[in-house]
């Protein structure tokens, strides 16, 4: 997309000049910005429940997850069009379990965009035998949810394993002894901030 766009860009600038490409310039700088991907320092802590994206906490609430059905720790986190909108694993871990559901488009930042939009959830499951329910969810102008693992494969934490085009949120399900980290409104970076820490079983 980036490519044509540019090429597009350029051509305009070429043969009309360069007001008249100016817009073709401002779309390519927006796709840019919008499909980087930076690298990121992984904590240290083994207990610690990554961010899985780059945004803002919409969500920290007791709630019951829909894909595991049991009682949970939820946290959401909204990712606007500014924000870096790859996924990465919160945990080291399995894939057990993939869902996908179509749905709507619903502003991704409301409550109700976790059970009605489009959707794609992966059961993690820890060394220690930790379940996390990791949903990534389309929102407003989203109309692409991009998964790159299925069943069985292995996660380590910061690892990509996903991506949601323009405007988005991810909920993260943990066990309901989880100790959140991040508070309300809290502007998270997926990888290097801790959105909770598992209590160690065993």
């Amino acid at each position: 997309m980036l490519g044509i766009v540019f090429v597009l860009s350029l051509a305009v600038h070429f043969f009309l000049g360069f007001m008249l490409a100016l817009p073709f310039w401002v779309v390519s700088l927006f796709i840019l910005q919008f499909f980087r991907d930076p690298a990121r320092q992984i904590p240290a802590d083994p207990q610690a429940v990554l961010s899985p994206a780059d945004g803002r906490i919409v969500a920290v609430e007791k709630t019951r997850d829909p894909y595991l059905e049991r009682e949970a720790l939820k946290i959401s986190v909204f990712m606007n069009v500014f924000d870096v909108h790859a996924n990465r694993s919160p945990v080291d871990g399995t894939v057990k379990r993939r869902w996908y559901h179509a749905g709507s488009f619903l502003n991704a930042a409301l409550d109700k965009a976790s059970l009605e939009n489009e959707r794609n959830a992966l059961w993690l499951q820890t060394a220690g035998g930790q379940d996390i329910t990791c949903v990534q969810i389309a929102g407003l102008v989203a109309r692409r949810i991009l998964c790159y693992v299925g069943e069985g494969a292995g996660l380590a934490r910061g690892q990509r394993y996903g991506f949601i085009r323009f405007g988005s949120r991810v909920d993260v399900y943990l066990p309901p002894d989880a100790e959140p980290q991040a508070a309300l409104g809290d502007k998270v970076y997926a990888t290097e901030s801790i959105l909770a820490r598992l209590k160690a079983h065993g």
